[in-house]
């Protein structure tokens, strides 16, 4: 079998396959690369003074990694600068946020450089590589040019912006070119590929090539919808585990006979924290025979915390838990506990399953993966509620849930009480329906579908941009 090399940003691998953070992409890589001889290569996390390109070993639970560390000047211009001001907001449609600097995408270009010097000795003839999100988009051109001839797929986990937002972006065609050298292009939902083959089209003079293949700048790739799931049985077994079992009597001890809401997400402005938090005040007050029979259950780790745009928004978070709770809460009620920590993967199943809802609200995001650990989690026989925003990828899969627009606080807070109120039969019904969603979309699924893809490309030519067509469908 073929070695199967995983490229990302930050190798996030757990050492403890039971730990976790919100959202599970980690776990779902982690899970990912088990099945396969092979190896997680990415950042470190760590700064030099100089750069090196030496590679630090480890073996966390099964998965190794291989890790480099960065000076402090790419981390500040590629990884600060044109992954987090630049391409994050761009493509979550956050124009008003997005940082154009010249020194920004000098280092993006510089570090997937370096990123590729690094890697290139370590791929033997037969390995398959398989590069993740809008950090590394390049990287695949820079392997091309120091002679790698492997398939080498990207999955975008984010979601991809429509063309009228993508040309503010300087040099956005040779940022799209660069993905022509790719063989195999995943998008977690149709929307996000419809977006990308619309720029391909109108801005680059593309055209549809056979089944599923585009062809453009004197190439020809493949893309494909792969929408990415969670580990399905691991997580169930982390629900029963010892320690997901005592979060779970915790959590529902402390309910004291109210129902809980709960959400979990990274800080990030794309996630409509704000939203979630005003359309749940607008339920409050709306509701006022409702309001001491619920509390939220807000758990938000600080990501980004050296970017000036995520200090304000956990300025503007804090400030809004505290407006709602002191303006509703009672000497033995409180209507939000906001807690800016992470969780272990059991603990977050054990909140989950004593949570009677929970709120899903991006307002963009590539699929979201909380939503169906929440599922997971439940009960068969006495199941939660999902609230999810339809701007979520994961809306396009997940039909059965609450829809709302996360832009509307008075569709949240109707959407909390239906879920609320909603009879046992019928989340018992919408719960299975998600269920077997989950199950169809479980990480190895996901793996399995997007590596044999990436398996079954022809690659026709051995020069600088080789073409590459696909003889079988995905």
């Amino acid at each position: 079998m073929s070695r199967l090399i995983v490229v990302s940003n930050r190798v996030s691998a757990p050492v403890d396959p039971a730990a976790g953070s919100a959202g599970g992409l980690a776990m779902a890589l982690s899970a990912a690369l088990r099945k396969y001889d092979g190896l997680w290569f990415g950042w470190s996390g760590e700064t030099t003074d100089h750069f090196t390109g030496d590679l630090k070993y480890e073996d966390r639970a099964g998965v190794t990694v291989a890790l480099v560390d960065l000076e402090a000047q790419d981390v500040e211009e590629y990884y600060n600068g044109y992954a987090n001001k630049t391409l994050w907001p761009l493509f979550h449609h956050r124009v008003d946020l997005t940082a154009y600097e010249r020194s920004y995408g000098e280092g993006y270009e510089r570090v997937n450089r370096r990123f590729a010097e690094v890697l290139a000795p370590l791929i033997e003839p037969d390995d398959v590589i398989w590069i993740h999100d809008y950090h590394l988009i390049p990287m695949a051109r820079d392997l091309r040019r120091l002679g790698i001839r492997n398939r080498i797929g990207f999955f975008l986990h984010t979601p991809w912006p429509v063309r009228q937002l993508l040309v503010t972006l300087p040099h956005h065609r040779r940022l799209v070119e660069s993905l022509f050298a790719y063989d195999l292009i995943g998008f977690q939902t149709q929307e996000w590929l419809d977006l990308f083959r619309d720029y391909v089209i109108s801005e680059a003079r593309g055209e549809l090539s056979g089944y599923g293949g585009l062809e453009a700048f004197g190439r020809r790739v493949q893309i494909g919808v792969f929408p990415i799931g969670i580990d399905v049985q691991a997580f169930i077994d982390a629900r029963n585990s010892r320690e997901g079992t005592r979060t779970y009597d915790r959590m529902a001890a402390s309910a004291a006979f109210r129902s809980m809401m709960v959400g979990v997400d990274r800080l990030d402005y794309s996630k409509g924290l704000e939203e979630r938090m005003l359309g749940y005040e607008q339920f409050l007050f709306d509701n006022p025979d409702m309001r001491a029979d619920v509390f939220l259950v807000q758990v938000t780790p600080i990501s980004r915390d050296d970017v000036d745009t995520y200090q304000d928004i956990r300025a503007r978070l804090d400030a809004l838990a505290g407006r709602i709770n002191g303006e509703f809460a009672d000497m033995d009620w409180q209507p939000i506990r906001y807690l800016n920590r992470s969780y272990r993967r059991d603990q977050l199943a054990g909140i989950y399953r004593a949570a009677k809802v929970c709120l899903v609200t991006p307002l963009r995001d590539g699929m979201n993966l909380v939503a169906k650990e929440y599922v997971a989690a439940q009960n068969p026989d006495d199941p939660g509620v999902l609230i999810l925003s339809r701007f979520a990828g994961a809306a396009e899969q997940m039909g059965e849930a609450l829809l709302v627009n996360p832009f509307s606080r008075e569709e949240v807070a109707e959407a909390i009480k239906k879920a609320l109120t909603m009879p046992l039969s019928e989340r018992v019904r919408k719960w299975a329906a998600l269920m077997q969603v989950v199950r169809d979309t479980d990480v190895g699924i996901w793996r399995d579908s997007f590596v044999g893809a990436l398996n079954a490309v022809e690659i026709v030519g051995d020069g600088d941009a080789p073409f590459h067509t696909r003889a079988d469908a995905a």
